[in-house]
Order: structure tokens, then C-alpha cells, then sequence
């Protein structure tokens, strides 16, 4: 659980600014070059497979989204490697969901990773 903590309290703030600044800078992306586009995707990879390598935990508890975002973010950022000239996604409901969805996550992890411990286990 320790592990879980650890990448949580990284992964859960980074979450949250994130998503904020896309949320109030979405226009950016309209003219983004597939360059930085890849090296997004490339970073996105390197963070997924990192959390993947040191966390494949598949348990019915909440350490389990810490494997699926590492593994979210490794489909993703092979995505945006193998395909840096797609569109990016324009202001739309569905993109804000998206978002909001991902900042709700961070906030989950947020607190998972800062809230004091049941049992000195955990």
C-alpha cells in the first residue's frame, strides 16, 4: 500500500493542475505541432510504464486505479506516438467531461495518498 500512497500523491496533485490548465487553455491544442504532440505521447509512455513496472496491483480497492491510470497512460501516450497528426480534441461537452472525470480522479487519489492511515499497514 505504500507504493499505492507514493504514486498517488504524485499522480493525484498532477492530475488536478493538469486538468485545470487544459480546462482554461484548451485553445492551445488547436495548433499544436505533431512534434510536441509526440513528445507528449512520450512522456505520457515513459510516466505509464513507470507506474505499470513499480504497481500492477488488481485488487477490488481503491490501489487499483493507480494501475489502471498507469496503464491509461501508457495506451495514450502510444497513441499520441504512433498518431502525432490526429486532431486534438476540441471544446466540446464531452471533452470537459473528460476532464473533469481525470480532475475527480486526481482529487480521489489526493486524498487516498494524504488522508492519515487506518492501520499502520495501510
Amino acid at each position: 500500500m505504500a507504493d499505492s500512497r507514493h504514486i498517488a500523491g504524485l499522480a493525484g496533485p498532477t492530475l488536478m493542475v493538469m486538468t485545470t490548465s487544459e480546462a482554461l487553455n484548451l485553445d492551445i491544442w488547436a495548433g499544436v505541432s505533431p512534434t510536441l504532440v509526440y513528445l507528449n505521447g512520450l512522456m505520457l509512455f515513459v510516466a505509464g510504464l513507470a507506474i505499470v513496472r513499480t504497481h500492477n496491483v488488481w485488487s477490488l480497492r481503491w490501489p487499483l486505479l493507480v494501475t489502471l491510470l498507469g496503464w491509461a497512460a501508457l495506451a495514450v501516450g502510444t497513441l499520441r506516438m504512433f498518431a502525432p497528426r490526429a486532431p486534438q480534441l476540441a471544446a466540446s461537452a464531452s471533452t470537459y467531461a473528460v476532464i473533469l472525470l481525470l480532475f475527480l480522479l486526481g482529487a480521489f487519489l489526493t486524498l487516498q495518498a494524504f488522508r492519515r492511515p487506518r492501520d499502520p499497514a495501510a
